[in-house]
């Protein structure tokens, strides 16, 4: 382990939870010892603690209690001074909405009809999913076979305030999505996540805590033309928002379908789980070193440094 110089800048940096779950659910257990192995130092915080505002560097990572209080977590997020990733494409993000700017980028994308609160909601025929445009971990969303409980459903969660997203329901789910992560702008590794709605008129099963669904997750290797809807939406991003590929620190992209039409069903800049767990021990640690040769780049561009000279 490489130790900090004590004539070396140290920035503070914070990995941010949330209060039910402080230092996440385990998966990035590995990135504060991968930052300290390039002598960077990182806690982590639950989200609304005050101390993040005053943190050289914030890294959103398990802030999974956004959805319910969004306009607070946004104006958080706004507020921290240098936020990872920035906070101009957190609050994009935050709303499913942005799946309709990605589609009008050519991304291909499963078809979406979006419905702000009082709008009436159309429901095609057909088995559909219904779900809030600002969600995370699969809370409130249902699939459905009659159109009048997908209504029903919808009605509800506007009446709560949330806008609401109809999908027709794609078969090839049931094999599952496949997640493609990205570590500063690059390909870094996937896995796959199971189905996680259950049939229609049942509900998803939540972790202890309830802050989202389990999921069974397995290691994946997916064909290029999965990985190329993958690059379709990171490029979309960094041309939307005039920024090179590496300001994004991490980045999943959720993909339904192999090599035959695989369609973008999400695109997680947030908070997404990053699946290091389902990698064996060394391609894990050469990500979280990629990671961690991430954050230490961003200290750079934000003038925090200059650090000492590491190897890569």
């Amino acid at each position: 382990m490489k130790l900090a110089r004590p004539d070396v800048f140290h920035p503070r940096i914070v990995l941010a939870g949330c209060p039910a779950l402080p230092e996440g659910d385990g998966d990035d257990a590995g990135l504060t010892a991968a930052l300290r192995h390039r002598g960077l130092h990182a806690r982590w915080l639950p989200w609304d603690d005050p101390a993040t505002l005053t943190a050289d560097l914030v890294i959103v990572r398990a802030t999974w209690d956004y959805t319910e209080r969004l306009d607070e977590f946004l104006s958080w997020a706004r507020s921290v001074p240098r936020l990872l990733n920035p906070a101009q494409i957190v609050e994009w993000n935050a709303d499913k909405r942005y799946l309709d700017d990605l589609r009008r980028a050519g991304v291909p994308v499963v078809p979406t009809r979006y419905f702000a609160v009082g709008e009436r909601v159309v429901v095609p025929d057909g088995e559909v999913v219904v779900k809030p445009a600002v969600g995370a971990g699969s809370a409130g969303a249902q699939r459905f076979v009659d159109a009048s409980e997908a209504q029903a459903h919808a009605a509800a969660l506007q009446d709560a305030g949330r806008a609401v997203l109809v999908q027709p329901y794609d078969p090839r789910i049931a094999d599952g999505e496949t997640a493609l992560v990205y570590i500063a702008g690059e390909e870094s590794h996937a896995f796959t996540k199971g189905p996680i709605l259950p049939p229609a008129g049942e509900s998803p099963v939540f972790e202890e805590t309830g802050t989202y669904a389990e999921e069974s997750l397995s290691p994946a290797n997916p064909d290029d033309e999965v990985w190329r809807v993958g690059r379709q939406a990171i490029d979309a991003v960094t041309r939307r928002f005039d920024i090179e590929p590496e300001e994004l620190l991490y980045a999943r992209v959720d993909v339904i379908g192999g090599p035959r039409d695989p369609r973008l069903l999400e695109l997680e800049l947030v908070e997404p789980g990053l699946g290091f767990r389902q990698l064996d021990q060394s391609d894990r640690e050469d990500a979280e070193r990629r990671f961690a040769v991430g954050v230490e780049d961003a200290l750079q561009r934000f003038g925090l440094g200059p650090l000492s000279h590491r190897g890569r």
